[in-house]
């Protein structure tokens, strides 16, 4: 796949995603193993490549770092996705790594085999069950049904966090005192995010710079309450001002993704005045576009954490100084 592909070619906010499948043949059962599915958004792929010749480390930071290879103009670390799984992969003569891109990073996963992309609705990706949350990467982000066979969607980001926890330091955050409202009251954010780790981490810098917050866990769950919300002001004949100041989404969610909540929100007549972030590890300059069609007033990418809030106070006095 070239680097080209990776802008996928679907109309946004249209709650469809296209995901690249891979899979892993997994040790113990017969000559190759078993083929364990997996999928990621495809976004999140540059490239497939056949896995070359290279020098592995002799003393590796981390049992699934398997080196570096050059790779046109970088220098490409390689991580053995099924050592970070807790697989045991049976080797062959032909493997490949998935080259991604996310935060601002560029690695590749080895894996055993791609077979090809898909698309489909979000709302055909079921949350994890408990027992795949429980896992110790709680790296499953949904899993879905794919010509018949059950494959299950990572969180790379994660995992990139749990070998290299600096990525996964807090980040600071200076709200300043415009964090409270001029009434006296807090601030309030609205937060869509289906990672618990992201949104309890998200809830908390916000907090700390007196946002009042509340967190749903995909976009179904807060354009519901968006449109409660909406609802009740409209019965008082009340600004949706009244009830809320900003809503800040991540994008890849089960039921509805951020662009197609963006959508919604931008697209109705009372809640459109509501500043809308975007905060996703798919924020790059190449794919910035499709977050401005739907709408979205800011795009945040996860390495930016630390201007959350400060990004956020900064629309809510635009748009009062417009209202």
């Amino acid at each position: 796949m070239s680097e080209n592909q990776s802008d996928v070619l679907l109309k946004v906010g249209t709650n469809e995603l296209e995901i690249i499948e891979f899979y892993i043949n997994e040790h113990g059962a017969g000559d190759q193993g078993e083929p364990v599915h997996f999928g990621v958004n495809v976004a999140k792929v540059l490239e497939v490549i056949e896995l070359p010749d290279h020098k592995r480390p002799s003393a590796p930071p981390h049992p699934s770092y398997l080196g570096t290879i050059p790779l046109r103009d970088r220098i490409l670390p390689i991580i053995d996705l099924a050592v970070c799984l807790d697989m045991v992969r049976e080797p062959s003569p032909y493997e490949v790594v998935l080259v991604t891109q996310f935060n601002q990073r560029t690695t590749g996963f080895l894996v055993s085999g791609v077979t090809r992309i898909f698309r489909l609705p979000w709302t055909e990706v079921q949350p994890p069950s408990r027992y795949l949350t429980s896992m110790d990467c709680n790296c499953v982000t949904g899993t879905v049904t794919l010509d018949g066979h059950f494959a299950l969607l990572l969180d790379l980001e994660r995992l990139i966090v749990d070998l290299d926890p600096d990525l996964g330091a807090d980040a600071e955050v200076d709200a300043g005192p415009d964090a409270d409202r001029d009434a006296g009251g807090p601030l309030r954010a609205l937060v869509s995010e289906d990672s618990t780790t992201m949104r309890s981490l998200v809830r908390q810098k916000l907090q700390e710079a007196r946002f009042a917050t509340e967190a749903f866990q995909n976009g179904q769950e807060a354009w519901n309450r968006l449109k409660d919300m909406r609802d009740d002001v409209a019965a008082r004949g009340r600004p949706i001002t009244d009830l809320l100041d900003v809503v800040i989404s991540d994008i890849e969610m089960p039921a509805m993704d951020g662009y197609t909540l963006t959508r919604h929100i931008k697209e109705d007549p009372v809640l459109k005045v509501l500043p809308v972030i975007l905060f996703s590890s798919l924020i790059t300059d190449e794919l910035r576009h499709k977050g401005e069609s739907v709408g979205a007033d800011d795009q945040i990418s996860k390495p930016e954490f630390g201007t959350l809030a400060q990004r956020a106070m900064a629309l809510i006095r635009a748009a009062r100084a417009t209202a």
